[in-house]
């Protein structure tokens, strides 16, 4: 298949590699140039200068940048991708924005004759160098159908969700329950050194238990170390929140625990630790 992908991110990066591991003649566009560079030596693939040229003839389009107004540029701004794409195409966005964006430009690519797929994914940067990502995706089955075997390149969840804007809400769900869970690790690692427990041995122990998270497996280590200089990072999981508590606040859905860690995270940031992990929440509790 020809395949652009737009956005060359700590995600996006190993992502259209995969691609072009899978035989796919593959297209990028990234608007830090070098960063697109660096990855044409690693990769065979093209390289465009614009995102309406990037998508020219592209059977496939997969974008994953930073926000709202990160996909709203690079889909309709200037030389913006939804001025290139052919008839049939299929747009895929896996960027964490919200439900409403993702509901727009659906409207806009069935005007224009192409389908368009909302696709957030979780498992971080490990999933995506692995090819191990959970894709909940929002759209038109028929859309998904076509593009779930090459989403599957990178994929080892892919599920659809729902009409057009499931797909964002479901990575809602899944960063409302991630940042409970995390406070309640960070809680809990730090009660155990506070009342002289050994902190590996407490995890050996509950691990085997109801307490079993992911988030227990693979980061009570940096809590217990300190060492947050890697993984999803305390700015992009306040975006995602925010907008996890926006749309709570449209429904009238009350999640107060969410709104806690939230401000529990904006003091994170206040220390300096804006790109920290996640896992970084104990840092706060002294």
């Amino acid at each position: 298949m020809r395949v652009t992908f737009l956005g060359l991110g700590v995600m996006g990066y190993p992502m259209a590699g995969h691609l072009t591991e899978a035989g796919h003649q593959v297209t990028v566009y990234n608007r830090t140039r070098q960063k697109a560079l660096d990855w044409c030596e690693q990769y065979p693939g093209d390289l465009a200068t614009v995102p309406a040229q990037a998508v020219q003839g592209a059977d496939f389009i997969f974008s994953c940048v930073g926000n709202d107004d990160d996909l709203r540029e690079v889909t309709l701004g200037q030389e913006g991708a939804f001025q290139g794409i052919k008839s049939g195409a299929v747009f895929v966005d896996h960027t964490t924005t919200s439900a409403k964006i993702a509901r727009e430009l659906n409207e806009l690519a069935l005007q224009a004759g192409f389908g368009y797929l909302d696709a957030p994914v979780s498992g971080g940067q490990p999933g995506a160098e692995a090819g191990k990502l959970t894709i909940m995706v929002g759209g038109d089955e028929a859309c998904f159908k076509t593009a779930g075997p090459v989403m599957g390149c990178y994929a080892k969840v892919l599920k659809l969700m729902g009409p057009s804007g499931s797909g964002q809400l479901t990575k809602m769900v899944n960063q409302i329950c991630v940042a409970g869970l995390l406070q309640g690790l960070a809680e809990g690692l730090n009660f155990a050194r506070r009342v002289g427990l050994d902190g590996e041995a407490v995890v050996d122990a509950i691990s085997r238990g109801a307490a079993q998270s992911w988030q227990m497996e693979n980061r009570y280590q940096a809590m217990l170390g300190g060492d947050f200089d890697f993984g999803f990072a305390v700015d992009w999981m306040r975006k995602d929140l925010d907008i996890a508590m926006e749309e709570a606040g449209a429904h009238g859905v009350a999640i107060p625990v969410t709104e806690l860690v939230d401000s529990f995270y904006a003091e994170v940031q206040a220390m300096g630790g804006g790109r920290w992990d996640t896992s970084s929440l104990i840092t706060r509790l002294g």
